[in-house]
């Protein structure tokens, strides 16, 4: 059984940062894309960025340049360090995993999934 278990979601003041963590259970992920997806109360659940086993990245342009996507192989450890935050970055956020290799920005792509993680921006 693959798990894949996100951490590190709360209440942040807009402006504030917040790093979000996804430990996978399986040392095969290495090699597979990983990607950061977020769903909002009443809007679909949408893609936020997207890592290779060789560190290439893509990113949603509404987090362009405040998000970053980066991976650590050997703890089989995926992180989302999100800066800027705006109260409209509120939203469960789900790690997720595929079987291939390449990135893909469409959630149907992916095989496994987090039970997410709740991001709050408020003041």
């Amino acid at each position: 059984q693959v798990q894949l278990v996100e951490s590190g979601g709360g209440l942040v003041l807009p402006g504030g940062s917040v790093r979000l963590s996804c430990a996978a259970s399986r040392r095969s992920f290495s090699s597979n894309a990983m990607g950061w997806f977020r769903h909002a109360p009443g809007k679909e659940r949408e893609f936020v960025a997207a890592i290779d086993y060789s560190g290439s990245t893509m990113y949603a342009d509404s987090i362009k340049g405040r998000f970053t996507i980066s991976r650590d192989n050997t703890k089989n450890m995926v992180y989302l360090q999100m800066n800027s935050l705006k109260p409209e970055d509120t939203a469960v956020y789900y790690c997720a995993a595929r079987l291939g290799v390449l990135i893909m920005t469409s959630s149907s792509g992916y095989n496994y999934w987090g039970q997410g993680t709740q991001v709050t921006v408020s003041s």
